[in-house]
């Protein structure tokens, strides 16, 4: 189907016992803290080991399997030559586990000759201190004189990394391939002029917190609007949100991580936010120190779909419109009996430049046609947006060129 990523329904299941078989409920991990969700059908597959001969993953399919430390596996993939395409891995470590301090996954596309189709990426289990679920896509991107471009198979390769002085369990892995249709010609939409604000235009939301259910990864996450929102935490628990972006537009959000019900131990990344893209591609990555006192972390993006996926990791991740993954996490080493308290103060706002002043308001500008968000029957937040379908990365939402040099400030930065 043209309009790229196929979302999972309301239904979900889940990883139990190894990597890759699923349950009819929630299996709830130490100290009552829930362990990542699978998408509703998975398929469950088991990669090969050599290169050649690997199990094919199809455009719109989610499927799972599990690694162990050390371990390298091939999948195949079919790709045509208009088409980018976006390969990724979901590594879930249960609630509560300690991981090695080398442990984690490496993703790479390679065409048949083992030419890479662009950077691989490295996500670390403890990037943020404590384990919890890490993302991120190998990607062939469609250009004139890119690499990878003519049609035919390519392999997907995920490994992990050495478990030593951590737990050596077999890890679930959730794989997903998407295709993005070919898009408009690169003077067809709007160029994103100098540099980029990483400053709210306005004060975040304030008021009277509204209750939320965060999901357990990305295939029942909760969805999110502007505002204010509030949840709960157990130790070594993450929880999802989504969040819908428009082309042209930052995203904006606190975690204020509340007291805990008794005193803890002081853990050095003892909180975290992080943040992934439509097609699971990581994007940011902020953690902080708690003892059992009130912590807040915050993001601010680059504007979605400026771009062509150059100025950092941050930028690359903003390439599309559509659906954006929060994801808040506390570390197990808080060691709390009960929950922690979280509240989220989320706003989405037109980018404004570096040097605008803070009453600046939204872009009227950004999309430059019509934009499919990254859903199926909700996030419809202005008559910009238009849903279609199990829709996914926008045929309207280009990648537009010429993101500048964009003014990041953070707290706090972990990869």
């Amino acid at each position: 189907m043209r309009g790229g990523l196929v979302v999972g329904t309301a239904a979900f299941s889940v990883f139990v016992g190894t990597a890759g078989a699923a349950g009819a409920g929630a299996v709830v991990g130490t100290d009552g803290a829930v362990p990542y969700r699978t998408a509703p059908g998975a398929t469950a597959v088991q990669g090969s080991v050599s290169s050649t001969d690997g199990p094919t993953l199809k455009a719109g399919g989610v499927y799972t399997d599990s690694l162990k430390p050390g371990e390298r596996k091939y999948y195949t993939v079919e790709l045509d030559a208009q088409s980018s395409a976006y390969v990724s891995a979901v590594a879930a470590p249960a609630p509560g586990s300690s991981m090695g301090l080398k442990d984690g996954i490496d993703v790479s596309l390679q065409a048949a000759d083992g030419t890479s189709c662009g950077t691989g990426r490295h996500r670390s289990f403890l990037s943020a201190g404590g384990a919890y679920p890490v993302a991120d896509y190998a990607e062939r991107i469609v250009k004139a004189g890119g690499a990878c471009g003519a049609a035919g198979t390519y392999r997907f390769v995920v490994e992990r990394g050495d478990a030593g002085g951590g737990d050596g369990a077999p890890v679930p892995v959730e794989l997903k391939y998407v295709s993005e249709p070919p898009q408009r010609g690169e003077n067809d939409g709007p160029t994103a002029p100098g540099s980029w604000s990483s400053q709210a235009p306005s004060e975040l939301p304030r008021g009277e917190a509204e209750r939320v259910a965060g999901g357990s990864g990305f295939n029942d996450a909760a969805e999110l609007r502007a505002g204010v929102w509030k949840d709960e935490l157990r130790p070594g628990e993450t929880h999802f949100y989504r969040v819908s972006v428009d082309a042209g537009e930052q995203l904006f959000a606190d975690a204020e991580f509340g007291a805990a019900p008794a005193p803890g131990p002081f853990v050095v990344s003892g909180v975290r936010v992080g943040l992934s893209n439509a097609a699971r591609g990581y994007v940011m990555n902020k953690t902080g120190p708690y003892q059992g006192k009130p912590a807040t972390l915050s993001l601010a993006t680059p504007p979605a779909a400026y771009g062509s996926g150059t100025g950092g990791e941050a930028a690359r991740g903003m390439r599309f419109a559509g659906w954006y993954y929060l994801q808040v996490s506390l570390n197990p080493k808080v060691r709390q009996a009960g929950g922690v308290p979280v509240t989220l103060r989320v706003e989405v706002a037109g980018a404004r430049k570096a040097d605008q002043g803070a009453g600046a308001g939204k872009t009227q500008n950004g999309v430059g046609g019509e934009l499919v968000a990254a859903a199926g029957n909700s996030g419809r937040r202005n008559g910009r947006m238009r849903m279609l379908g199990y829709a996914g990365i926008g045929t309207g939402s280009a990648l537009l060129v010429g993101l500048g040099a964009w003014t990041f400030i953070a707290r706090r930065r972990d990869g």
